[in-house]
């Protein structure tokens, strides 16, 4: 059972863990992690701890794009990507163990052209042709309109693909507008897709899934970061909550969480419990820096303390 995993704008990520890291002095950092990212990268990563398989695809380049396919062959992650000419981003990530904050530095990503677009369509129709579920992760790289992503959605539908969206702004509200089968967003993505205030509340979170979900997708998953997360579907609505943990570093929760759901629904587990083992790895992989780097161990303990509850259906 294969998850394709799209990250059109993948990223190379140079964690640095820095005590009493504050912005405007200078500091030295005392440990330094190099690891390819991205979110389809991260679900990837996350996938294989769990059990399944993935194959990454998406744009790389320049010398940043060869290290990081590379390292992901030394990583044993599956890889197919399409290649520009301009340099893949590097995002700076700064850990404070002391404070448990982390600082995040996107950089935009390459500057692709329409033609470039074209190539990676091609690419992804072909290669997702046998992958169960289709997850398309991200933002898109400079010089791309949202549309073409919609575009390329409507494409997969219609070859009748199992499509997933985690992205974010306006590249979520064309992804949305396509009907996939799963839109997975966070309170901040939700509000900004539905005009609505930001919201924490599991109350609220209930509602905004359900609303999106109305529009004519089939599944909604809500996250709300350590509070936990809710799923509706025409089944019903669910609410899983972890259990309270030690943050390290939420870096690529999110898609841990995605991998945790993806893995589970393939394993023909209900909305509910899928849901559930969907905290529990977004949960377990911020015990550890870098995205989708937990354990085994780690999920499966978190898992047996993660809870379920129905609240509608």
């Amino acid at each position: 059972m294969t998850i394709f995993c799209l990250t059109p704008n993948p990223a190379f990520d140079r964690i640095q863990k820095i005590p009493g890291f504050k912005p405007g002095e200078v500091w030295r950092a005392r440990a330094l992690t190099l690891s390819p990212g991205g979110k389809g990268v991260n679900v990837a990563r996350a996938v294989k701890t769990l059990g399944g398989q993935a194959l990454c695809a998406g744009f790389l380049g320049g010398h940043t794009g060869r290290l990081q396919a590379l390292l992901m062959e030394q990583e044993g992650l599956e890889s197919a990507w399409t290649w520009v000419d301009d340099e893949t981003r590097v995002t700076v990530v700064v850990v404070d163990p002391e404070s448990g904050q982390t600082t995040v530095l996107n950089e935009e990503g390459p500057l692709v052209t329409t033609h470039d677009w074209e190539h990676l369509k091609n690419d992804v129709l072909r290669l997702s042709a046998q992958a169960e579920i289709i997850c398309v992760n991200g933002s898109l790289p400079r010089g791309l309109s949202p549309d073409l992503m919609a575009d390329l959605l409507r494409s997969l539908l219609r070859a009748r693909r199992k499509v997933w969206v985690d992205s974010s702004g306006p590249t979520l509200k064309a992804c949305v507008e396509a009907f996939p089968a799963v839109v997975k967003v966070n309170s901040l993505e939700a509000a900004a897709l539905l005009g609505w205030r930001e919201f924490e509340d599991v109350a609220t979170a209930h509602s905004a899934a359900h609303t999106i979900q109305q529009n004519g997708i089939s599944k909604v998953i809500l996250t709300l970061g350590k509070n936990g997360a809710v799923l509706a579907s025409d089944a019903g609505v669910w609410y899983a909550k972890p259990p309270a943990l030690k943050i390290v570093c939420p870096i690529g929760s999110g898609d841990s969480f995605l991998a945790g759901l993806a893995t589970a629904m393939l394993n023909d587990l209900t909305d509910g419990e899928a849901l559930r083992h969907g905290v529990a790895a977004g949960s377990a992989n911020a015990l550890s820096v870098g995205g989708g780097k937990f354990t085994r161990q780690e999920f499966d303990e978190v898992l047996a303390r993660t809870t379920i509850k129905k609240l509608a259906g």
